[in-house]
């Protein structure tokens, strides 16, 4: 069994995970945590379920789910694992908190990538195991974590409830997402439940019923 706690962080209201099991030891998902109320809830959380860190690892390479890559390596010793196809975007780290956050005045330094993830890469911590499934659109190198096991999946900003990614941004493709989308629903069983980077989780099923861009 996996324990998956959701933290909302930064302007943009982005899903920052951290998922434990019995072994307590835990992944982080997307560390959006930029105020230190945020990073204090992370801290204490860990803290308190006497959980022991083993990757931080990244859905894609955008500015608001990254805000906690300094954070998570100065006090858990990880630097983010992301997709090669999203190098470009991670290479641009500081540039995009001026472009995208219009934090001007913006000083934390950025950890340099610890591993750029393949498709065939596996994430594992305790005795559990998340795969990567390619989903391209929203950015190039943007990912589904999924564990097969618990029948969850972790989808960033491709997949939200009733919605979906932006495809507007430098390298994103709406064909692509549209793709994408197809693959993920002649791939996982309808009822995987998806933890999105923004807003509530949702099932596949209940996407593939009511979502305009599955349907």
């Amino acid at each position: 069994m996996i324990n998956i706690e959701r933290f909302v962080c930064n302007m943009f209201q982005e899903n920052t995970f951290v998922v434990s099991d019995n072994s307590g030891e835990c992944v982080i998902i997307d560390c959006g945590a930029l105020h230190p109320t945020e990073r204090m809830a992370i801290v204490e959380y860990i803290e308190s379920d006497e959980l022991t860190p083993v990757h931080l690892i990244d859905t894609h390479g955008h500015i608001d789910h990254h805000f906690g890559d300094y954070f998570v390596y100065k006090t858990y010793g990880l630097k983010p694992e992301v997709s090669a196809l999203d190098q470009y975007l991670m290479e641009d780290m500081l540039a995009q908190t001026r472009r995208f956050a219009n934090l001007d005045d913006y000083e934390e330094e950025f950890p340099s990538v610890g591993k750029y993830l393949q498709p065939d890469d596996v994430i594992k911590f305790g005795t559990h195991e998340l795969t990567i499934i390619p989903t391209p659109g929203h950015t190039p190198g943007s990912v589904f974590f999924y564990c097969k096991e618990e029948g969850v999946a972790f989808s960033g900003d491709t997949l939200f409830h009733m919605s979906i990614g932006r495809t507007d941004f430098d390298g994103g493709s709406y064909d692509s997402m549209m793709r994408s989308l197809k693959n993920i629903a002649n791939t996982l069983p309808p009822d995987t439940i998806i933890y999105t980077g923004h807003g509530p989780k949702t099932t596949l099923a209940r996407e593939l019923q009511m979502n305009p861009y599955l349907r």
